[in-house]
């Protein structure tokens, strides 16, 4: 059974910091690209990350790049999002998901998904 569980989410002030996880399984790790995506109330759901499990190659959305960075333990089949000077229009629930290839990923083409943790950042 493939599982996506999502980790580190919580409460944050604006400037500060957090590290999720995205612990899978029920799949070969190596052979597909990890994404993060999210979704705040009453917003539309936004591609945040994808890496590739095989290459290690990243992509960001423009409005996180220079502040979000992906990385990939494939020893234990984890994909962290490590989330730096946040802002506030980062709260959302944030959901990592398993896609083919990282060009699928960036297009949002997602075979599996996991349940979300919530991140807010107080202004």
């Amino acid at each position: 059974e493939v599982q996506l569980v999502e980790s580190g989410g919580g409460l944050v002030q604006a400037g500060g910091s957090l590290r999720l996880s995205c612990a899978a399984s029920g799949f070969t790790f190596d052979d597909y690209a990890i994404g993060w995506f999210r979704q705040a109330p009453g917003k539309e759901r936004e591609g945040v990350s994808c890496i590739s499990s095989s290459d290690g190659s990243t992509y960001y959305v423009d409005s996180v790049k220079g502040r979000f960075t992906s990385s990939s333990d494939n020893a234990k089949n984890t994909v962290y999002l490590q989330m730096n000077s946040l802002k506030p229009e980062d709260t959302a629930v944030y959901y990592c998901a398993a896609a083919r290839t990282i060009l699928q990923c960036v297009k949002r083409r997602f075979n599996s998904w996991g349940q979300g943790t919530q991140v807010i950042v107080s202004s």
